[in-house]
């Protein structure tokens, strides 16, 4: 049996440990990201996703990263603030991990390795790369950090999965 997204935890910025069963039965969009970045405006595009598809079971789940020349510098309480105050988003952002390299968290060891997740095996190459599940915990597509969450693919490939006709 393959393993699925929900068989992880992630740590809030509190450092609480998050099951993401509790995600079970929704499409989820999983994103790295960091402040420093360029890609950082896609903030505003995910957190307008997030409130268009949210009432019909979509989520996106942020994991701030340093792995990418040192983006992130944040961290507990300032990264937080800089979430839901200057970027003003509401969709879950857990506590930074590694992305990439020799401590890459077990999550997305999972979602870039196609040994685990059995379709997807491509690891970020920058912030903002994101992966799409499905609603079965599934890793089913990725776009690269180019592709703006606003693109009429990451939409359709959204719209699908919500409609269960992938």
């Amino acid at each position: 049996m393959k393993a699925t997204i929900y068989d992880f935890d992630a740590l809030d910025f509190n450092g609480r440990k998050k099951s993401l069963r509790d995600f079970r039965g929704k499409v989820l969009l999983v994103v790295n990201t960091a402040s420093q970045c360029f890609f950082s405006r896609q903030f505003k595009s995910l957190e307008h996703l997030y409130r268009r598809y949210q009432e019909m079971g979509f989520e996106i789940l942020a994991f701030p990263s340093n792995s990418f020349s040192n983006q992130e510098p944040l961290t507990g309480r300032n990264l937080e603030t800089y979430c839901r105050v200057n970027q003003q988003v509401s969709f879950p952002v857990f506590k930074r991990i590694h992305v990439v390299g020799k401590y890459t968290d077990p999550i997305y060891k999972y979602l870039s390795d196609i040994q685990q997740n059995g379709r997807i095996g491509k690891a970020p190459l920058w912030n903002f790369h994101k992966y799409l599940i499905n609603k079965q915990g599934e890793v089913v597509d990725h776009f690269y950090s180019l592709t703006s969450p606003m693109s009429k693919k990451v939409h359709n490939r959204i719209e699908a999965l919500l409609n269960d006709e992938l």
